[in-house]
């Protein structure tokens, strides 16, 4: 097993005599070799650090990290830099540069000010050398590393001393053992002692007990790393730890969606509840109001069922959520089962915001060419035309009374929601069909200038007759026979045959599967169109022939991105004694081309 690098700090001091305002320099003394007390496994023991030339490897402390108090987790810890560094057999110094980002100006000034003057350097020993002295074991470090640099609140190095000058002079001599040091108050150690403590995350009672033993830094931090050694596992490590969270089931928010699930089942029997609103599955609205009080912690003591539903429609937002949330998936249901048979003719997608939907249509591809005797290959073109329309947006209020919601009146709420989601199917039916029938019946301008039927696009029959043999098959001749922007013809195959409530048994006729006794009587229609009844057609006469929305751009309607189909929202009555519901609905609809489309006005 390979063995584990252990990174020893040492302070030492700071000095501001030597700063560079411009350059945000200063020189420090990061060693003077002073012993300290240290402890391992055999007991305590001295440590010197050898400070000759040879005995320090200095690569990895050149261009270091000058680091806040030896914090390394995040860049914000690091104050600045090593510029170079140097020992002469009595001391470390180096030239540190400090950041200039904002965070860092504050310990820049404090430094210039004199206030923060204390630095330690974080090594790590290759080879020790013991010896005994006066009966006490010492490690002398006569191969090692300095990694970094970081400012500190107090020294442990009594042996180094602030510069006041430039000039590099030995002024100072061998110190004492730490214990005999005087420059180190009590106070200063007793106040690293705590921060050490909340670092490693102890205790009061374990601070307690090194300052009544007398501990010094040293000390403490040994004494921290064996309880921290004790705690933790027998081989540290540092992971990344994954940690999911789930809703709390007792969030108000998430209460009020099942909630509003239970009273949708009530109201849908059809509906299979989830295993966390099931507790709801029979509870009244006037129930529900005093759970989500309760929730919130707000007395429902003595109140009656009208005051308990008052009170929860205006001292929380989760009452009307309940509410919108039931109303919303009743309105949904009817909206999806409310007929629109012209819908079915056009193409849906979505638009990104309320400005103009461009739609540009390419033409035919070119034809391919037989290569001349040189081999050279043409370039083709492709023809392009653009029709636009934009999403609007569409909506309506209703109220729920409070009468309603205290009588537990669950007809005549699922009705008037019922209701709201038909009327957004209604509404989107009547912007198609307003849109087919705008022009007198002609439909649209596009951008060539021209109504959507026209006898120049070919789509439009010439006098208007009733559904037949005969007319149907020009209707479809003339959909085969269309021509495409380069006035090429184009694939367009007809597929629906859309008429009003009063064509829709003639239709059924015509398209009728029939066992024919003579080649006469063989309907070509039966099976290759389908009949599509639009009740909002405003005339009795006028049918239409149309392909396939999948195969040509033809009609097509859009809505706001996110926003599919009709939205519901709610909160408590300002208007009305109860809850208000908005629906709101952005769509917009417009013929992309002609292409697809015949129409022929009747008779």
């Amino acid at each position: 097993m390979a063995d584990t690098l252990e990174l020893l700090t040492r302070r030492a001091t700071l000095t501001p005599a030597t700063a560079d305002p411009e350059g945000r320099t200063v020189e420090v003394v990061w060693s003077t070799g002073a012993p300290v007390r240290r402890r391992d496994m055999a007991g305590q023991y001295i440590e010197r650090l050898s400070l000759a030339p040879e005995a320090v490897d200095l690569s990895r402390l050149e261009g270091a990290s000058v680091l806040d108090a030896h914090r390394q987790t995040a860049v914000r810890d690091v104050l600045g830099s090593v510029r170079s560094a140097a020992v002469d057999g009595k001391r470390g110094t180096a030239l540190i540069q400090f950041s200039a980002r904002p965070e860092v100006e504050p310990v820049w000034q404090d430094v210039l000010a004199g206030i923060l003057r204390h630095v330690s350097v974080g090594y790590s020993v290759e080879d020790w050398a013991e010896t005994t002295e006066n009966g006490a074991r010492v490690l002398t470090a006569i191969r090692w590393t300095p990694h970094e640099i970081s400012l500190v609140p107090t020294p442990a190095d009594p042996g180094a001393h602030i510069r006041m000058e430039t000039e590099m002079t030995d002024t100072t001599t061998t110190p004492a053992p730490p214990e005999a040091s005087t420059t180190e108050t009590r106070a200063e150690a007793n106040a690293e002692i705590r921060s050490i403590a909340r670092i490693a995350g102890l205790d009061q009672s374990w601070i307690d007990g090194q300052i009544d033993g007398g501990a010094d830094p040293d000390a403490a931090r040994r004494a921290a790393f064996e309880a921290l050694a004790k705690r933790s596992a027998p081989s540290i490590r540092t992971e990344q730890v994954r940690v999911e969270m789930g809703e709390s089931q007792d969030e108000p928010a998430l209460r009020a969606r099942q909630m509003g699930e239970a009273l949708y089942a009530r109201i849908n029997p059809r509906h299979e509840l989830s295993e966390p609103a099931r507790r709801y599955a029979y509870s009244t609205p006037v129930d529900m109001a005093k759970e989500l009080l309760t929730l919130r912690s707000e007395s429902t003591m003595a109140l009656s069922p009208a005051s308990l539903v008052t009170r929860a429609l205006h001292t929380t937002s989760d009452f009307p959520i309940i509410l919108g949330d039931t109303v919303g998936r009743v309105l949904r249901d009817a909206y999806q089962a409310a007929p629109s048979g012209i819908r079915r003719l056009g193409r849906q997608t979505t638009a990104r915001d309320f400005r103009a939907v461009n739609k540009i249509m390419l033409g035919e591809a070119p034809l391919l060419e037989k290569l001349n005797e040189h081999g050279e290959i043409k370039a083709g073109t492709m023809a392009e035309a653009r029709e636009a329309y934009k999403v609007e947006t569409w909506a309506r209020k209703i109220g729920i009374t409070r009468q309603v919601l205290v009588n537990d009146d669950l007809g005549a709420f699922a009705d008037l929601a019922r209701r709201m989601g038909q009327a957004a199917a209604e509404t989107e039916a009547r912007i198609l069909v307003t849109l087919l029938e705008t022009g007198s019946g002609n439909g649209p301008t596009l951008s060539d200038g021209k109504t959507l039927f026209h006898a120049d696009h070919g789509n439009k029959a010439g006098t208007g007759a009733a559904i037949s043999d005969t007319t149907l098959s020009a209707a479809r001749l003339a959909l085969r026979t269309q021509k495409g922007i380069e006035d090429r013809t184009i694939r367009v195959t007809p597929r629906n045959l859309l008429v009003p409530p009063a064509l829709e048994t003639t239709a059924e006729k015509w398209l009728a599967s029939i066992a024919p006794a003579t080649a006469a009587d063989v309907n070509p229609f039966s099976g290759s169109l389908s009949l599509v009844v639009e009740p909002r057609l405003s005339s009795a006469t006028r049918w239409y022939v149309t392909a396939d929305p999948g195969e040509i751009d033809g009609l097509e309607f859009a809505y706001l991105s996110g926003a599919e189909g009709p939205q519901v929202e709610s909160r408590s009555g300002w208007d009305v004694d109860g809850v208000e519901i908005r629906v709101i609905l952005d769509f917009g609809a417009g013929f992309i081309d002609h292409r697809g489309w015949f129409m022929n006005a009747g008779a």
